[in-house]
């Protein structure tokens, strides 16, 4: 498949500020935050909660989730990783999580206090085209059944965000801009009338492209939660939900200028077969990953990589080079010189990753298709890196549909 070259958008005087309103999100094929809560004060138990989730409280409030954000709330409730500490991971764009909640409160003699249900639902939204990360935290559906002598109003939900970088994996002098509260305690009637908040993290930047640092920061979003009441031994979980995000600075190469992702979410070039434009292209990666000892060149126990072991995207210039020269000899050694013909020598892995026909072990394939469709595939993959802000060195799958 030939890596078209990369257009570059129309540059952004360093040190200009954005443009004002707030930046698009871009969805594309997957953070957030949640878990299986397990019970009060080391003693209680945990069971899904078989409740419609309708936000409670002030219509206002509940106007404030805008049309995006019911849209991934739909989706999110069909999904089961949702109810996972790392949630469901829609795209590198967008994450959720909906947890049902059940927890009994328990006193230091472990006698039953109460117990109380609510659902939690955390939407996240990163940006190609800011530094930032935007979450809706809300508590909603709450309720409660108390023993005689016990009141529910009395019982606090607590909410505290925290974030961490990690340096190894960030280039120099990396920051994340926390935002102004991170932490929200309050009883159930004040939950009840504003289930929703809203937090933004950032990075800074230096406003400019940097050839030698894309400015990328590494980091995680974590939620704790606390439940207590003055009766009750109170129930904490310091780890309840968690969120990778990632900032940069790579410019066009990844998309726009700059950007932030959800690193954990699955990035997958889809193909068809059906597809004229990219039939042959499809064709060639299917039989490599399926058939890979009847593609070129052919070796016994031949495995090429990229359905379920993942591909690495390459930026070197250099690199893709030699990937594309040895695919190009093996094209030549098997079919001769097709020099003046409308073929062209399709290589899978691509020249664009580390697993190219450079790579140590041979597991790769060349093959004669048509020039359109090894350009047309091209411009897909290439397509696909920026709409999903792929880097230098990031995972990604190749799929193959009928």
């Amino acid at each position: 498949m030939t890596d078209p070259p990369i257009a570059e958008e129309p540059s952004v005087p360093d040190g200009r500020p954005p443009l004002p309103g707030r930046p698009r999100r871009r969805r594309t094929a997957t953070m957030v935050l949640s878990t299986v809560l397990m019970l009060a004060a080391g003693l209680g138990t945990a069971g899904p909660v078989n409740a419609e989730t309708i936000p409670q409280g002030d219509p206002k409030a509940t106007a404030a989730v805008g049309q995006e954000e019911k849209d991934l709330r739909t989706e999110c409730a069909a999904h089961p990783e949702a109810k996972t500490r790392k949630g469901w991971v829609k795209s590198r764009f967008e994450t959720c999580v909906h947890q049902p909640v059940y927890l009994k409160l328990m006193d230091k003699e472990r006698r039953l206090r109460g117990e109380l249900w609510f659902d939690l639902w955390i939407l996240g939204f990163s940006y190609d085209g800011s530094r930032r990360v935007d979450y809706t935290s809300s508590i909603e559906n709450i309720r409660t059944k108390a023993v005689a002598g016990e009141n529910p109003a009395t019982w606090k939900i607590d909410q505290n965000f925290s974030h961490t970088i990690n340096a190894s994996a960030s280039g120099p002098n990396p920051q994340m801009t926390k935002p102004a509260v991170t932490t929200r305690s309050e009883n159930i009637a004040q939950w009840t009338a504003k289930p929703f908040w809203q937090l933004n993290y950032t990075s800074p930047d230096t406003g400019k492209l940097e050839a030698a640092n894309t400015q990328v920061v590494t980091g995680m979003v974590t939620l704790d939660m606390r439940v207590s009441s003055p009766t009750a031994v109170p129930w904490t979980d310091p780890v309840m939900a968690y969120s990778s995000v990632r900032f940069d600075y790579a410019g066009p190469t990844a998309g726009k200028h700059k950007g932030t992702v959800f690193t954990e979410a699955r990035v997958e070039l889809v193909m068809s077969l059906k597809d004229p434009a990219v039939d042959q292209s499809a064709r060639h990666i299917l039989d490599a990953q399926q058939l890979p000892e009847r593609t070129f060149p052919s070796w016994a126990g031949k495995t090429v990589p990229g359905a379920t072991e993942p591909l690495h995207r390459l930026i070197d210039k250099d690199k893709q080079k030699k990937n594309r020269e040895n695919a190009i000899a093996t094209c030549n050694d098997v079919w001769g010189d097709y020099s003046g013909t409308k073929l062209q020598c399709d290589e899978y892995p691509f020249a664009s990753t580390k697993e190219g026909a450079a790579a140590p072990g041979n597991r790769f394939s060349a093959r004669l298709i048509e020039g359109t469709d090894n350009e047309t595939g091209g411009r897909r993959l290439n397509d696909m890196f920026t709409l999903n802000r792929v880097l230098d060195g990031d995972a990604f799958y190749v799929k193959i549909t009928p």
